[in-house]
């Protein structure tokens, strides 16, 4: 029997996430050095999915297992977690993976917890080692070194990966073969009101998405102020992009939590990155190093940042930043 690797297929307002066929995509690649056949599938839950289980074909998902019904519309883990499983326990895949988003966060080791297995949780790369298990890689100590977690003695090997980590390839086309889970046998969890979701509110961020600029001007605790913080936005403005930030700028209060990069906020790939004061942590450089075109301005001439700098400005950056923010205004005027 082939070995197969799951990808869990999230959805948002009932469309499959981005992140989703990053997963798929990087499935693929492990599936083809595996060998001997390996097979990418994929799990999904909702109501209404015969379109968004085609995409999922489309990328490479040689069989989608479909839990379709109305009361599935809204995510819970109370409900979702068993039918996951269940389904692993039947089916026995030798990996299985999430997406480290809000919902998967929780979703994944719950669903790790119920297989008694164990879970590696905000991934950013996921490799297999000489016996062909899931390496996966986990930035750790507060991303000064990446560590590896093995899960070689229970299957499934889980791991979670957080959007923006891998590439999303074009579909492959593959032939679909669409699987409906009866879901006779959870009639009694579906139908309980012990814990219920209602509804599902999104609060979408101002300005332009960080996942969505090209020109991404990034901040850490070296911007030194709120008032260098609101040039350094003002500059991403003018410059059609997004401001982005470090843990110790957020930490600061200069900005919120949705513009951090990193192992703990979000990965992006902008053709330009442009950094003022930042030190170069390795838990945010693995958020930001395959952005196309990377500046960075430092004080300290031996910051780690230089070391995956295209360019490399050594000064002030609050002065630097300035300098850059009239002649820009100039250049517009």
């Amino acid at each position: 029997m082939s070995k197969k690797i799951w990808v869990h297929a999230e959805l948002s307002d009932g469309k499959i996430t981005n992140v989703t066929f990053e997963l798929l995509s990087k499935a693929l690649d492990l599936a083809k050095e595996m060998g001997d056949g390996a097979e990418v599938e994929a799990t999904l839950i909702g109501t209404g999915l015969d379109g968004e289980a085609g995409r999922l074909a489309e990328f490479g998902a040689k069989k989608i297992y479909a839990a379709d019904d109305p009361r599935l519309k809204l995510y819970s883990p109370v409900t979702y977690a068993p039918i996951l499983a269940d389904l692993a326990s039947t089916h026995s895949p030798e990996i299985y993976v999430f997406g480290a988003t809000a919902a998967g966060s929780a979703l994944g080791p719950t669903v790790a917890a119920r297989l008694k297995t164990g879970i590696a949780a905000h991934c950013v790369d996921l490799q297999l080692n000489g016996e062909k298990k899931l390496k996966a890689l986990v930035p750790s100590f507060g991303g000064k070194v990446i560590g590896e977690i093995l899960c070689p003695g229970k299957i499934p090997q889980m791991a979670s990966v957080k959007p923006g980590i891998f590439v999303k390839k074009e579909p492959a086309l593959a032939p679909k073969a669409v699987e409906k889970v009866d879901l006779r046998t959870y009639a009694k969890l579906l139908d309980a009101k012990a814990l219920e979701p209602v509804s599902a509110v999104r609060r979408p961020p101002s300005g332009l998405p960080l996942n969505e600029a090209q020109v991404v001007i990034c901040g850490g605790f070296g911007v030194g102020s709120q008032e260098n913080w609101n040039r350094l936005e003002e500059l991403a403005r003018l410059l059609g992009g997004a401001a982005a930030a470090t843990r110790p700028a957020v930490d600061e209060g200069w900005t919120g939590e949705h513009t951090m990069v990193g192992t703990s906020g979000q990965s992006i790939r902008p053709k330009v990155y442009i950094g003022f004061g930042i030190s170069g942590a390795t838990h945010h450089i693995c958020g930001m190093n395959e952005s196309g075109v990377i500046v960075s301005v430092n004080r300290d001439e031996e910051a780690a940042i230089f070391q995956v700098s295209d360019f490399r400005v050594v000064g002030d950056g609050s002065v630097i930043l300035s300098a850059l923010l009239n002649a820009v205004k100039a250049e517009m005027e």
